[in-house]
This record gives C-alpha cells, sequence and structure tokens, in this order.
C-alpha cells in the first residue's frame, strides 16, 4: 500500500516530531521567488537581511529591481554572498517575468506548470531547485523541491540509491504523494528542518526523529 511506502513513513515521524512548518518565509509571491534565487549557498538569515533592506527602501518590486544597474544590485545583495553572480541570475529572473509576464507575479501564475518549469530552467542560473522552489512556494504549482537535505536524509536512511539524480528522486515524491501542493510545501520544509537540526554533514544522530522509517529491501 502506498500509505506503507518509507516516505510516507519519514513524512509521518517528522510531522509528529515539528508540527506544521508554515514555510516558505515572505509576504508577496515576488519576494518568495527572490528569496529563492538568494538562498543558494548562503543561509537564510542572511537571505531575510537583504529583503528587509530591499523593502524599508521601497525596492522589492519588479519593476524598481529590473531598473536598477546590476552593480548597484550587487551592492544589495552582498550579505548573500556570490553578490556578483546573484544579480546577474536575479537580472536574468527579472528580464525573463518582464518580457514573459509584464513583471507580474500573478500573471505568470496563471499559466501552467507544464509551460513555466520549462522556461524557468531556460532562465541562465536557475537550476532545477531554484525553478521548482519558485513553482511550488511563489506560485503554487504541484512540483517537489529536491534539495541537498533530501538527498542526504534519504541517503543517510537508504530509501534511495547513491546514484539516485534529481529529477528521479523528484519523481518518486511525485508518484507515491497526492498531487497537493500544501502537502509538499509541508514535506519539503520538515525535511528542511530535520536537515538542519539532525541530519547535519556531521549527523546528530541521537535520537533521530525518522529512527523508525523501514528501510528499503
Amino acid at each position: 500500500m502506498q500509505s506503507e511506502h518509507p516516505l510516507w513513513q519519514l513524512y509521518h515521524c517528522l510531522w509528529q516530531a515539528f508540527g506544521p512548518q508554515g514555510w516558505w518565509p515572505g509576504e508577496t509571491p515576488f519576494e518568495v521567488a527572490v528569496g529563492a534565487i538568494l538562498t543558494q549557498n548562503t543561509n537564510w538569515t542572511n537571505v531575510a537581511r537583504v529583503l528587509d533592506g530591499l523593502k524599508q527602501e521601497s525596492k522589492l518590486t519588479p519593476e524598481v529591481l529590473a531598473a536598477l544597474p546590476e552593480a548597484d544590485l550587487a551592492r544589495w545583495l552582498r550579505p548573500t554572498g556570490y553578490f556578483n553572480l546573484k544579480a546577474r541570475r536575479l537580472k536574468n529572473f527579472l528580464a525573463y517575468l518582464m518580457e514573459a509576464y509584464s513583471g507580474s507575479m500573478e500573471e505568470m501564475a496563471e499559466a501552467e506548470l507544464a509551460v513555466l518549469r520549462p522556461e524557468l530552467l531556460a532562465v541562465k542560473g536557475i537550476g532545477p531547485e531554484t525553478a521548482d522552489s519558485i513553482l511550488l512556494y511563489a506560485l503554487n504549482k504541484p512540483t517537489f523541491v529536491v534539495d541537498a537535505y533530501t538527498f542526504r536524509i534519504l541517503r543517510r536512511h537508504e530509501l534511495v540509491p547513491e546514484s539516485c539524480t534529481y529529477d528521479e528522486l523528484q519523481q518518486e515524491f511525485m508518484h507515491i504523494l497526492p498531487e497537493e501542493v500544501e502537502l509538499y510545501q509541508e514535506y519539503h520544509a520538515l525535511l528542511v528542518r530535520l536537515g538542519k537540526e539532525y541530519c547535519r554533514p556531521k549527523p546528530g544522530c541521537d535520537p533521530c526523529p525518522a529512527a523508525g522509517v523501514n528501510r528499503r529491501p
């Protein structure tokens, strides 16, 4: 039965341990999208600091950021690290948003997932994890986000082979779970919580909230 699948067991273990996460932080879909781009290779505290600064100066809109020179944008992004690269990536996303959807996340959300995901992946600097984060959390599209925490947790618990790719792992989740945006959001957020608090590069496994999950045969 699907309900007995290890991925379901893992979800219920984490839900029991942590409860609902209500993630991703952000007041608007655009803020969530920008945060998804900036959070690569940095911690969320640094991203939140940049987002708060942009909001305080009334700069956190597609129109204002698109008009900002790339060098100026990079200075704003300095706390997130790799700020020149992130400024370029954000500019690429903004150009796509302005051209394809007139700068409107609401208009973008009206498009189908099957259209949006290839479009986002075609934006230079946006990979599968960032694209899926924007789709799931900013646009409420049913796609599962796979990140480094997900790989680490599932490999350590022997739920997927070491050779498993992003697409293979994503399809595994989406095959087992019902197509529900809120479920995908909560499950990913719970995995992030487990990864941050327990399943670190040097694991702190005692006691692990996922200890009762059955390994695959």
